[in-house]
């Protein structure tokens, strides 16, 4: 019997330290462990391993994240999908995925003597509405992104939290361009992706571009030009960035980002991918300004990635400690006695009327009360007396910045709603 063993060496005893310091770190920010205790998610045995249940609180999040990238790509002049979860399977076929994807595909399902296929990727269906009708060379850019939910196979031995499921949703987004728009458009996604990663504390990112193959698709000419156009994008943005050499794409060269967590650690959420296989499987055209038809240039893009494991990201880097403008309930009242709880009740209620995610706790001693919402890591605690019932005021505790005294409900909502524009706390 063999028996295998893991060992570190270190060079003196405070390097040692600093190791073990990050491993009881890690641990204790551990998303399965912080999403059980915050009730943010589960994965049910009895569904299936690797999909995701969304609890309440974790659904709030999401809910807020999913509006911030919507709007945010509504601003950046991207047209938003919806597709179905299955097709046809004859779909896959002319993608190529049943080709070189198929082990990662769940076996197809039978209808009207038909077959189908959940989708492991979203890229298909945007071709599919681009190619509705005809467009012509005025037409671009076009730009679509949908917050697609796909389904991969993953042996079970390799399933692991939010990190490696077997469904989850993509940010993702397709935009066709012409041949001498690809830098404008390579440079628009990096600057929508640092406005989007900056809104959730992101800010030091690890960047590789990958060049071509051995074997690959198109000709020198235009992998030429795409992979000019994506350094100079890098090179305009500013952002110091690795060549890895051959490490592309079959269908074309891409950027890939990851982001440092406040560990340190690095985790894949962004890619930009141009491709030359897609466009000429699915004969997609346009016509240009000679009223010829041309192949456009096709860009796969995803800046957050799997929002399931984005989220394992967060609840990580946060260490479940969301900012106030993330928190699933931003305010928790507590009353004094349960005398105070009808006052609670009404000061929950304007709370909420003013968009601000608050609950009321009682039936416990305050200190436990306030014990209970720091387990729970609520950002802010409204505590509620006599004084505060007679003066129609609370008394306000922040998790972040301590006790902040008395202040009146309308000056409470307006702090609050003032931190939350400037994503403080």
């Amino acid at each position: 019997m063999l028996q295998r063993i893991y060992g570190t060496a270190w060079e003196n005893e405070e390097q040692l330290k600093a190791y073990l310091h990050f491993k009881e770190e890690a641990k204790r920010r551990d998303h399965r462990r912080i999403g059980q205790d915050l009730d943010l998610f589960s994965i049910q045995e009895e569904a299936g391993g690797g999909l995701v249940f969304w609890h309440p609180k974790g659904a709030i999040v999401r809910h807020i994240i999913e509006d911030s990238w919507r709007k945010t790509h509504i601003e950046h002049g991207y047209d938003l999908l919806f597709t179905p979860h299955v097709a046809r399977a004859d779909l896959w076929k002319i993608s190529g995925h049943l080709d070189f994807y198929k082990e990662n595909m769940y076996d197809q399902m039978e209808i009207e003597d038909e077959l189908y296929q959940l989708r492991p990727m979203n890229c298909p269906y945007h071709i599919l509405v681009y190619k509705r009708k005809l467009h012509s060379y005025r037409d671009f850019p076009i730009r679509v992104a949908e917050l697609g939910t796909v389904y991969r196979y993953e042996l079970s031995g390799s399933l692991h939290g939010l990190f490696r499921v077997r469904g989850f949703t993509q940010d993702d987004a397709h935009i066709f361009c012409l041949e001498d728009q690809i830098k404008d458009e390579i440079r628009g996604v990096l600057d929508l992706t640092e406005e989007i990663l900056l809104q959730f504390g992101f800010s030091k990112y690890e960047v590789n571009l990958s060049t071509r193959p051995e074997k690959a698709v198109g000709d020198d000419d235009i992998w030429e030009k795409a992979t000019v156009a994506l350094k100079d994008a890098l090179d305009d943005k500013g952002w110091s960035y690795q060549i890895d050499e051959g490490g592309g794409a079959f269908y074309g060269p891409k950027i890939d980002l990851k982001i440092e967590d406040s560990l340190g650690r690095k985790w894949q959420c962004s890619t930009i991918q141009v491709d030359f296989n897609l466009p000429n499987r699915f004969d997609i055209t346009y016509v240009d300004s000679n009223s010829e038809k041309r192949r456009p240039i096709m860009i796969h893009r995803a800046v957050l990635g799997s929002l399931e494991r984005f989220f394992g990201v967060l609840i990580e880097h946060y260490a479940g400690d969301f900012p106030l403008w993330l928190a699933p309930i931003q305010a928790r009242v507590l009353p004094v006695t349960d005398t105070q709880l009808g006052y609670c009740n009404e000061v929950v209620g304007k709370l909420k009327s003013n968009g601000i995610r608050a609950e009321v706790c009682h039936g416990e001693r305050l200190p436990k009360l306030i014990r209970n919402a720091e387990k729970q890591k609520i950002p802010l605690m409204a505590v509620v007396g006599l004084k505060e019932v007679e003066t129609h005021s609370v008394t306000v505790r922040s998790r972040f910045g301590g006790e902040l005294g008395t202040m009146k409900i309308d000056e409470f909502i307006s702090s609050i709603q003032q931190a939350i524009k400037n994503r403080t706390l």
